[in-house]
């Protein structure tokens, strides 16, 4: 009698940040628009939502474009400092993301922070928590390219394989707002749910959508790593059979 193959096994959740892990694209958009006006420039809600889920070197230049008559790293460092003091007074969690965070904590399931954010700003948020639910950062001021591109999953992938080098892609679900975030997950190959939040997200039978992270479970997001391994199967029967 053969033994039932073990199921596959969710070994690490990949946060993003800014709309997804924390409401902050509120400041984000506040401190664009003061800095814009300190320039006589104007600044649409439009415009700010071109930015939503993109590098920060990337969304400074759309800023010089509007008027900004700044140098990008100092744009970047003006927003920055202006969202990590509104963080400092009140952390705006996104619904069920604490929850889960809690859950997947519970279960033994590994989480990193994946986000265009750069160190300060991130560590601010994770301090926040209280417990150490990410075991590490990749910042936007830690990769060369930025969301859309998936060097900031490929990279967080390579250190989860630091100490379990059995770990895939297939192991990995990221959780990501954003048409960039989304892009650039599914890019990587990790399993990816879009929650769409500032901003609607294209349908894609390549990812999962979910409205909200409320009521979710760990147990939800194994089943999607089972389904990832077994459609693969799938496909290699398929191509075993031509």
């Amino acid at each position: 009698m053969h033994a039932a193959p073990s199921q596959p096994r969710l070994k690490a959740t990949l946060w993003d940040m800014d709309g997804t892990l924390v409401d902050t694209e509120p400041y984000w958009i506040a401190a664009e628009h003061a800095l814009v006006d300190a320039h006589g420039g104007q600044w649409s809600h439009e415009q700010a939502m071109q930015l939503v889920g993109q590098s920060l070197m990337h969304s400074a230049g759309i800023l010089q474009d509007a008027g900004v008559q700044m140098e990008k790293r100092e744009i970047i460092d003006t927003l920055s400092a202006q969202v990590i003091e509104r963080i400092k007074l009140e952390v705006p969690w996104r619904p069920g993301a604490r929850e889960l965070l809690e859950e997947l904590h519970g279960a033994g399931v590994r989480c990193a922070l994946v986000t265009m954010s750069e160190e300060p700003l991130a560590r601010e948020v994770v301090a926040s928590l209280p417990k150490p639910y990410f075991e590490f950062l990749v910042t936007g001021d830690s990769v060369s390219q930025g969301k859309p591109h998936p060097e900031a999953y490929l990279t967080a992938v390579e250190r989860l394989r630091l100490s379990d080098p059995e770990l895939t892609v297939d192991h990995c679900v990221a959780l990501e707002d954003s048409v960039p975030g989304v892009t650039a997950a599914l890019a990587s190959g990790v399993v990816t749910v879009g929650i769409p939040h500032q901003m609607p997200l294209p349908e894609d039978g390549n990812r999962t959508t979910w409205s909200t992270l409320s009521g979710r479970t760990v147990a939800e997001l194994e089943q999607l790593v089972a389904d990832r391994v077994r459609v693969a199967g799938a496909g290699i029967l398929l191509e075993g059979a031509r």
